[in-house]
């Protein structure tokens, strides 16, 4: 009798988890969402969609640091490569998020690009972060990836679209970091320490350009349709 009683208790909770409604999305999420929706297709909305309900669980969570990493890093590593060229018609383009999203896919930037501002609304501080231009030395190319400083003093945490595993920036001898930046300052990397500060971010012609297409009217359309 007591088993059976336990049975529809679960099967109750079970039931329950079932109905209740997606992670709600503020008045500002569902206008990112539509508009994404009318510019790049119901699927480009339902991956917008994806992602502010991501950011909103994990605000409502109060997720740690590193679970905020992993999973943030997981929601975008899912998403297509693809060289600016092939994508925008452009030698390069730092895509927005939404750009990104609206298209499912992107290059070393966009994937960066799009971790960091998520990190930023999931509570992550501006001060743990920089964007790192590095060259990725097994592909003979220059790359970029985001750093997490869990303390000034530490070794940073690199999450990187090349690399499922966010890993202490020791542990990734296949980059050499050039420079960084964040939301206000660009570094001159020295070897693999912090680096030395060469001035304001605003230095950077493409994270000006980037900055002044936030919002939901400077959409841009991709050359190809990943989604073929």
């Amino acid at each position: 009798m007591r088993s059976s009683v336990l049975h529809i208790w679960v099967g109750l909770f079970i039931s329950v988890l079932l109905i209740l409604p997606a992670q709600s999305l503020t008045s500002e999420d569902e206008a990112m969402v539509s508009a994404v929706k009318a510019f790049y297709g119901e699927r480009g909305g339902q991956r917008a969609r994806d992602w502010r309900q991501l950011v909103r669980e994990g605000q409502g969570a109060g997720w740690s640091d590193q679970e905020i990493l992993n999973r943030v890093n997981r929601f975008f590593n899912r998403f297509h490569f693809i060289d600016d060229i092939k994508l925008w018609g452009k030698d390069d383009y730092w895509a927005t998020p939404l750009e990104m999203l609206g298209a499912a896919g992107g290059d070393c930037e966009d994937f960066s690009v799009a971790k960091y501002f998520s990190l930023l609304e999931l509570g992550i501080s501006d001060e743990t972060l920089r964007l790192v231009y590095v060259k990725a030395l097994r592909l003979d190319q220059f790359h970029m990836v985001v750093a997490y400083y869990p303390t000034p003093s530490s070794v940073p945490l690199i999450l990187d679209n090349l690399e499922e595993t966010i890993r202490p920036a020791t542990q990734r001898t296949d980059l050499a970091p050039v420079y960084s930046f964040n939301g206000q300052h660009l570094w001159l990397m020295k070897e693999r320490g912090r680096g030395e500060l060469a001035g304001q971010a605003s230095r950077l012609s493409l994270w000006n350009d980037l900055r002044s297409r936030f919002g939901v009217n400077r959409l841009n359309r991709p050359k190809i349709n990943l989604e073929l």
